[in-house]
């Protein structure tokens, strides 16, 4: 089995949706439970290869993407977006290359604990 499948099996196995888009804003990967949630449940098609923003229309989801991708460009860490209507914390994910160049990021959902 090569080193792709085995990594795309692997993140299929993460209950919660992935998202990995470049540093233009456009989808790359999606997870399963991505795939399940965009496409099953908000009824998007074929958003592999398109902007970001097709499925994140609001003016301040877009101004916080944004603003978010800008701080991982200057090194930043991940970086927590909001709590959505499934009690789910939406974190952004910088991805870098071998000389810590930005390459790209993930958006992840986890559950929300509160102690």
């Amino acid at each position: 089995m090569d080193e792709n499948r085995i990594m795309s099996l692997i993140l299929d196995a993460y209950p919660y949706p992935i998202v990995f888009v470049d540093c233009g804003h456009v989808i790359r990967y999606m997870n399963k439970r991505a795939r399940y949630h965009y496409y099953e449940e908000r009824g998007y098609r074929d958003l592999i290869g398109k902007s970001l923003f097709d499925c994140h229309r609001d003016p301040k989801s877009v101004e916080m993407i944004k603003t978010s991708v800008e701080k991982l460009k200057n090194h930043g860490n991940e970086i927590f977006l909001k709590v959505n209507a499934r009690n789910e914390r939406i974190i952004i994910t910088p991805v870098r290359d071998e000389n810590g160049q930005l390459v790209g990021y993930f958006e992840r959902f986890e559950m929300n604990v509160q102690k």
